[in-house]
């Protein structure tokens, strides 16, 4: 005997349903575990999270570079990374832009 589309719907519904419903309780007692580990210990947040490096490196990722190249007539300014603006592209010799 066959399913039909509607009843297995209906099944997918009720397993969802079943399935949202073992997470929330799983999810409590594991928070309840933990907390218990916690007091028991005397754990802090940073022995429990310690800072990750990679937070570190990200946060010089953004810094700003000085820049090497300014454009006489507009005072637009490069960095000398990534693609060369037009006032500057094709110009081999750029010692005339360098800043000083």
């Amino acid at each position: 005997m066959s399913t039909t589309y509607k009843e297995l719907l209906q099944q997918r519904e009720a397993l969802e349903a079943q399935i949202n419903d073992a997470r929330k309780r799983e999810t409590s007692e594991a928070v309840e575990r933990i907390q218990a580990l916690i007091q028991e210990f005397g754990l802090s947040a940073e022995e429990i999270f310690p800072p990750s490096r990679t937070r570190a490196t990200s946060a010089s990722r953004g810094s700003k570079v000085a820049a090497k190249y300014r454009d006489p007539a507009t005072g637009a300014t490069w960095t000398g990374r990534g693609k060369a603006p037009k006032w500057i592209q094709g110009v081999e010799d750029r010692t005339p832009f360098a800043i000083d």
